[in-house]
């Protein structure tokens, strides 16, 4: 025969295993595909900065001040922006005068060339016209 004490360990195992009891509970998972979630971090459900955390360096006192900042970098960003610009259509107009002269200087010399053998072929033909030719002349 059993006696009560022995009774009552072969009964604990069966009431720790009840959920009447609060401290054996399980606990509940965060609800997830299949009950499970994963352990990277960029996995996981994101949330605000906390600023006071921060160094002093990152964080400003209000929203305002950072939005005067933003607005201050944008408008530094395109007056630099607009001086880049203005700096390279300036080169670029100084190289097409330069191009420009180069070209003229060309047209003049060729021009020059033509007036020469334009010469030259005139003198040839005065020298025909007056019967002397290679021949004679050296």
């Amino acid at each position: 025969m059993m006696s009560i004490q022995e009774a009552t360990l072969h009964s604990q195992p069966q009431q720790g295993n009840s959920s009447s009891d609060p401290s054996t509970s399980a606990i509940p998972l965060v609800p997830s595909a299949a009950g499970r979630v994963s352990g990277k971090p960029w996995k996981q459900p994101k949330s605000a900065t906390v600023r006071t955390l921060l160094p002093d360096g990152l964080k400003s006192k209000s929203w305002e001040d950072r939005m005067q900042k933003t607005q201050k970098e944008k408008a530094i960003k395109k007056l630099q922006a607009e001086l880049s610009e203005e700096k390279r259509v300036e080169k670029e107009r100084r190289r097409q005068i330069t191009l420009d002269r180069k070209k003229a200087a060309e047209e003049r010399l060729r021009l020059e060339e033509d007036k020469a053998k334009m010469g030259a072929r005139k003198a040839a033909r005065m020298r025909r016209k007056a019967g002397r030719t290679k021949k004679i002349n050296h």
